[in-house]
């Protein structure tokens, strides 16, 4: 028996729960993004936190990306989000910051007032060094901080 079978069997289940497929692309790509508004400022609550979460979410779905984590905190957020090979992580960035940013400032007067909504920094890493549950329990966590 050459365990051909085996190895076939291993790699069918091992490839439908870990993997995405694309007609030329097999991958999985996790980004863990932290970013600032300007100057730190704790403008992220109530109403324009709920807005920012619907924001992520709504631009992630629409350039094909999964938001797997998602935490808003007054002066900073995280966010895990699942990409393809498509978009480099200062790419994710740049979407996700620019189109919120547009759209809090349109409906929340008062963020007018900031020179921008958020600092052109941002702090990205893979899941490759930890888990991704690891980073999703800190996720997690986080949104349990005040």
């Amino acid at each position: 028996m050459n365990g051909r079978p085996l190895l076939d069997v291993c790699y069918a289940v091992f490839m439908v729960d870990a993997y995405k497929h694309r007609r030329h692309a097999v991958y999985v790509l996790n980004y863990h993004f932290v970013w600032i508004p300007r100057r730190r400022r704790r403008v992220l609550v109530g109403e324009v936190a709920t807005r920012l979460d619907a924001l992520i979410r709504e631009k992630a779905e629409e350039l094909e990306m999964d938001v797997v984590e998602l935490a808003i905190q007054p002066d900073h957020l995280h966010l895990f989000v699942s990409a393809s090979p498509d978009w480099a992580p200062n790419q994710i960035a740049h979407r996700l910051k620019g189109y919120t940013a547009r759209m809090l400032r349109q409906e929340f007067p008062a963020l007018v007032k900031m020179p921008s909504m958020w600092t052109d920094a941002f702090f990205v890493s893979t899941a490759g060094r930890v888990s991704a549950e690891t980073i999703q329990r800190y996720i997690v966590a986080q949104s349990t901080r005040a």
